[in-house]
């Protein structure tokens, strides 16, 4: 069976650029130190346009954070929602209000290509000169009168202040979950260190997939959301609204624009589970051999007033009020508004794009990939009959009982008990914080696990809805890297009704040296979705791999990997000091009916080295004798 190796990532955050750790480590920035934090200050700095001096001069690294730095801080993570995404003060609405008429002064002019048709009831019209009508009452009419109001939830994980992911390549039209797509991918591709093109030559073009979507869909002005406004704002409904705003419109545009992929493609949809959703397909498809190159990611965008205001009336965002409840202050705290197994009362919204690149072993290990990770397995569980569809219910004990189990049978117990971590989902409600650790410490006790060192990245980012277990994973490959949990550090404490007799949770970040080499990720949706993934650390990645393929032939991929990883250090060399470059291939020629020749055996495509294969196997041939 083939391993699924991840051998590059990225994609932007609340935290900043993903690749190469750096938005890993502005969440554990109290214990990075060195050459790894001034690289993340000038990937933040470079993200928020603060690369340069007031003469335009590029900040050197030494100075980078005495310079800039407390602007890094304040423009990441989770925060007041800002003016650049809308003023939360100020959020326009319509006002119904009912009129009766006056008799000494019930009429209007207005423009007569302004004159609704047909005509309000209790209206009568009265035509002028210069193309104007006199509008009459006669009887009540209700009318809507532009207002604003106030958003009661007022934090977010956004992304970085002063960073445009519109400015990066022509996305005219774009909703900003495509747009975060675009750059995650290409960000993730880019980082390998190969060239998208070797890898495409060295693959049929069906042994490719790419899996990503949104689970909310594209729902800004330029998707889904704008179409069901227009008319309601006195707008038309634009011909890119409803194509552009479905939920696997991420895939899409990564196989057209930025790999122009032939393979597989798709998009499995389980609320805030939904990235391990598609990496498990990814997976599965790597395993059987049926793919050797994997693209999975998530996109979301729902910093929105009426997304905000849709999970607020279901009492599941953190509200102003609330915050200043719990802290007894009279400014909220906006930094700390997620507070995952703490003293809280909701989830904190947040935007996010991450994307991972999979190859087989056998193809990292031909090509000379960097292995930052493998994914052994990712397991899916329904709830079964419900209370409610956003009550837990026991699939999640299945999920992750079986990752535990997973991981035991490749690495044997005590791997588990003393060198696993896991990343919670940590939505940061008063009921999750209960369930969710209740899962945990039951099934810590069942392996006998004591003390497992547990964390919620949603503490910093917030809660990206289907992109979240992708935060998570990104994460964890950061943990695998420099051996540090990240600490839930926006609690005072752990609440009084968590289960954690097992567990170890810490407000400060925990030192993993020498026991970090398995990570659990465990997510749970709305609807009774639930999901766990287990990661490898890359020293147990290159144990497997060199039991495999033996000394010899994995001391020749090191050789291979040394100049892979030059070329991946440069691509992030270039994304510190201008803004990240984007693969958008749109304008590009597309192939045509010319370009593709069909035998009854193969099938081959102009630019392509290699050939589809149509002689499959018969999978039933004891059922034919």
């Amino acid at each position: 069976m083939r391993l699924p190796v991840i051998v590059g990532f990225g994609g932007v955050g609340p935290a900043g650029r993903s690749s190469f750790h750096h938005a890993y480590r502005r969440t554990i920035i109290d214990s990075v130190q060195g050459t790894r934090r001034s690289d993340m200050f000038l990937s933040l700095a470079s993200l928020m346009n603060l690369r340069h001096g007031e003469n335009g001069e590029s900040i050197s690294s030494a100075d980078i954070e005495t310079l800039v730095g407390q602007q890094c801080i304040d423009g990441t993570l989770v925060r007041q929602i800002g003016t650049n995404l809308f003023d939360p003060n100020k959020i326009p609405a319509n006002l119904a209000v009912k009129f009766s008429p006056d008799q000494e002064n019930n009429t209007i002019v207005i423009a007569a290509n302004n004159l609704p048709k047909p005509m309000p009831a209790g209206c009568t019209a009265e035509a002028l000169s210069g193309g104007m009508v006199r509008l009459t009452m006669t009887g009540d009419a209700e009318v809507k009168i532009k207002t604003y109001r106030q958003l009661a939830v007022q934090s977010a994980g956004q992304l970085p202040s002063g960073f445009d992911p519109a400015a990066l390549y022509n996305s005219r039209f774009h909703p900003r979950g495509l747009q975060l797509s675009i750059i995650a991918a290409s960000d993730a591709v880019q980082s390998v260190g190969i060239d998208w093109e070797t890898i495409k030559q060295k693959v049929k073009p069906d042994e490719v997939c790419v899996y990503a979507g949104s689970a909310m869909g594209q729902l800004d002005k330029n998707g889904l959301g704008g179409m069901t406004q227009a008319r309601l704002r006195g707008e038309r409904v634009s011909s890119k609204q409803i194509a552009l705003g479905l939920s696997q419109m991420p895939a899409d545009f990564v196989n057209a624009y930025v790999l122009g992929s032939l393979g597989a493609t798709g998009a499995a949809l389980g609320a805030c589970a939904s990235f391990l959703y598609n990496l498990r397909l990814a997976v599965d498809e790597i395993k059987s051999g049926r793919r050797r190159v994997a693209i999975v990611g998530s996109a979301e965008a729902p910093i929105t007033p009426e997304i905000i205001e849709g999970y607020a009336a279901m009492s599941a965002l953190v509200t102003d009020e609330n915050l200043r409840k719990l802290d007894g202050v009279d400014i909220p705290d906006y930094r700390r508004a997620s507070r995952p197994f703490g003293n809280n009362s909701g989830f904190v919204l947040a935007e996010s794009g991450q994307y991972v690149v999979l190859f087989d072993d056998a193809l990292a290990i031909e090509l000379g990939a960097t292995t930052h990770a493998a994914v052994s397995n990712v397991f899916v569980s329904a709830d079964g009959i419900k209370k409610s569809i956003s009550s837990p219910g026991p699939g999640n004990y299945i999920t992750l009982a079986k990752a535990v189990g997973a991981a035991r049978s490749l690495f044997g117990d005590e791997m588990v008990r003393s060198n696993s971590f896991l990343l919670a989902h940590g939505s940061s409600t008063p009921q999750n914080r209960v369930t969710e650790s209740l899962i945990l410490d039951q099934v810590a006790r069942a392996f006998n696990i004591k003390n497992w060192p547990i964390t919620a990245v949603k503490a910093y980012l917030g809660h990206s809805v289907g992109a979240a277990s992708a935060d998570q994973l990104i994460n964890s490959l950061g943990v695998f890297s420099d051996e540090i949990l990240p600490g839930v550090s926006t609690i005072d404490s752990v609440a009084d009704d968590v289960h954690a007799d097992r567990l170890s949770i810490s407000k400060s970040d925990i030192d993993l040296h020498g026991h970090a080499e398995i990570g659990f990720l465990n997510s749970k949706g709305f609807g009774g979705n639930n999901a766990t993934g287990t990661v490898v650390s890359p020293r147990l990645v290159a144990k497997m791999l060199q039991n495999r393929y033996g000394k010899k032939t994995y001391a020749a991929y090191l050789d291979r990997n040394a100049e892979v990883g030059q070329a991946a250090q440069s691509y992030d060399q270039v994304c510190m000091e201008a803004p990240m470059p984007t693969i958008y291939r749109f304008g590009e020629a597309p192939l045509g009916d010319s370009d593709i020749s069909i035998t009854n055996t193969q099938i081959s495509v102009d630019g392509f080295d290699k050939t589809i294969d149509l002689t499959e196997p018969n999978p039933y041939p004891d059922m034919f004798k």
